[in-house]
């Protein structure tokens, strides 16, 4: 049995004085390999992850790992207690308005200066010192900020910080009505297939706040910058490189279904495929954990489109998760019964080509304008 600790990590205060804490799960692997960081709840009504973070649990306690790995359910507790009636809110900070997962740090100016220090060293020792100037970045925001941090940036900033110190990074989340789906690096995408999701976005190297952006860009930026000036610096095995010694830096947005209900059979099988990715990363020492055979997918992230209403209505969302769906055939229907008796009370929303639905809107009520369904309006097989 390995022995998983805890902490409470305090991340800010309320008005009372009472504390904003974290639980923060450890499990030390017994051999060297990769570190893992996996969080869930960042924003309040994704919840699942906290029951698929419980299934790894039970799951890591009886295995032999090779890295260590921290586990944060509940990354976020204003987000978790923002209630509205029986929904819960928390997407947004609701004093900023500024989206939760858009909070994280990464400024691209220290690149070129470290790779012109670095020029010479060996992998490993770009390694270590890279992971201490991000962590340093990290802890100056933290503790020598003199305008001070906004509730969203504190909480997010502590988080960061311990993911800086793991080489995969894993955030769990869901969507509003949604099948299955991951935000993986371009350069990533040979890991992809050892998840057991079916959809991936191929995301590019820009970061916009979200925290695998903050946790992969800094290194894929920084082994691109190495190669424009002749140097090799891989982060992630390849098709033609699966030695376990590659340096891995890897950061993927987990998405597992939908937000504000959990399901702990189905938490464990996203238990069982994340571990499939560990295996496969050489996180835990078993060969038990294998990716299933599925039909698999891929969008690039400037393909995946919004769809907005072109009418205020009550929608019926028909269109299957997952599945292309031809040009023509209808995604939604939107009743107006306003114009029962004097017009058409029924309106069908299609396209012209060929898409793969990915999400939908949580309410069947809807404004004009907004966001129905997000598609993959271009696709290729994995």
């Amino acid at each position: 049995m390995n022995l998983i600790s805890k902490e409470v990590m305090h991340v800010g205060e309320m008005a009372s004085g009472a504390a904003l804490t974290v639980p923060v799960y450890r499990i030390k692997g017994k051999q060297q390999g990769p570190d893992v960081y996996i969080q869930a709840n960042m924003h309040g009504a994704e919840v699942q992850g906290n029951a698929v973070i419980f299934q790894l649990l039970e799951q890591l306690k009886t295995l032999e790992l090779n890295g260590s790995i921290t586990l944060v359910p509940y990354a976020n507790p204003v987000a978790c207690n923002h209630k509205n009636g029986e929904y819960t809110l928390g997407r947004f900070d609701p004093i900023t308005g500024v989206n939760w997962n858009r909070m994280f740090h990464f400024d691209a100016d220290i690149i070129a200066p470290f790779v012109q220090a670095h020029l010479t060293a060996t992998s490993a020792e770009i390694e270590r010192a890279f992971k201490v100037l991000l962590l340093q970045q990290i802890t100056e925001k933290l503790n020598h900020n003199i305008y001070g941090l906004t509730t969203g940036q504190r909480i997010a900033f502590q988080l960061q910080r311990l993911a800086h110190q793991a080489d995969i990074v894993l955030d769990l989340h869901t969507g509003p009505i949604s099948s299955k789906h991951l935000y993986c690096p371009e350069y990533a995408i040979a890991s992809a297939k050892y998840f057991d999701i079916p959809h991936t976005l191929l995301i590019p190297n820009d970061f916009d706040g979200a925290l695998d952006e903050a946790t992969f860009c800094p290194w894929w930026q920084l082994q691109r910058t190495f190669a424009a000036l002749g140097r090799d610096f891989p982060i992630t095995k390849t098709e033609a490189n699966q030695d376990q010694s590659v340096i891995i830096k890897e950061s993927f947005t987990v998405e597992l279904g939908s937000q504000e209900q959990i399901d702990l059979e189905v938490a464990r099988e996203d238990a069982l495929g994340i571990l499939s990715y560990l295996q496969y990363q050489g996180v835990i020492n078993s060969q038990d954990y294998q990716p299933k055979t599925m039909m698999r997918y891929s969008c690039m992230l400037a393909d995946y489109k919004a769809l907005y209403s072109p009418m205020g209505g009550m929608v019926d969302y028909l269109a299957q998760f997952g599945q292309p769906l031809a040009a023509g055939e209808p995604l939604a229907r939107i009743l107006r019964m306003d114009n029962y008796g004097d017009g058409d009370p029924l309106h069908y929303i299609t396209l012209d080509h060929s898409v793969i639905p990915i999400l939908h809107f949580a309410s069947a009520s809807v404004n004009q304008g907004t966001e129905l369904y997000k598609v993959f309006s271009r696709f290729n097989i994995l």
